[in-house]
């Protein structure tokens, strides 16, 4: 699938119409998602027949991207019920079968899901509401459930934080692209 389709697709996607400040349930827009997924694709097979999590899934645009792109099956995780019906009502509306929701904290998922996942994606929340340092407990969790690979959406302010992050961590990071001076993804895994 070519990027334009795949953004094109991915317009489609119902969004939020009361989004949640406290939760900082900002929209990923089709064009970001979009780079964000065929390059994950494209240039590094992370999600064609892999078994994929999207973290704080919201809506469930990167979810459906992924499952549009042949991922084996997507798991979105989501706190925000009212955020899953209509992540629920995309996936009817694109009559997906490669996808899956749950319903939970992703900050408290433990241990229950470590290395289950080939792929983790997220545009996790920032942290900028009342929320300071979510954004690494989204990170840390994702790095747990990812046997390969964390694809990451954040701001390009808190690059030297992740990376000291990563390195207390012992994982290698990688800047992948940058898709707007307020965003970028990176790649995120442990090393062997």
């Amino acid at each position: 699938m070519k990027l334009k389709e795949l953004e094109s697709c991915l317009q489609q996607v119902d969004g939020f119409e009361e989004p949640k400040i406290l939760l900082e349930q900002y929209p990923t827009s089709p064009h970001i998602a979009g780079c964000m997924l065929y390059t994950i694709h494209n240039t590094f097979d992370d999600i064609q027949n892999k078994l994929v999590a999207d973290l704080g899934c919201g809506c469930g645009v990167l979810s459906i991207g992924a499952a549009v792109l042949d991922a084996g099956l997507c798991v979105g995780f989501d706190i925000d019920e009212d955020a899953l019906d209509i992540f629920k009502g995309n996936v009817e509306d694109f009559e997906l079968s490669n996808i899956d929701m749950v319903q939970c904290d992703v900050c408290s998922i433990g241990s229950s899901y470590a290395k289950k996942f080939d792929t983790v994606i997220m545009n996790p929340p920032f942290g900028t509401k009342h929320n300071q340092g979510i954004d690494m407990q989204f990170l840390q969790t994702a790095i747990s459930m990812a046997s390969t690979a964390v694809y990451s959406l954040h701001k390009t302010s808190t690059r030297d934080h992740i990376q000291k992050k990563a390195n207390d961590w012992k994982v290698k990071m990688e800047v992948i692209a940058v898709l707007s001076e307020q965003q970028e993804y990176k790649e995120s895994y442990a090393e062997p």
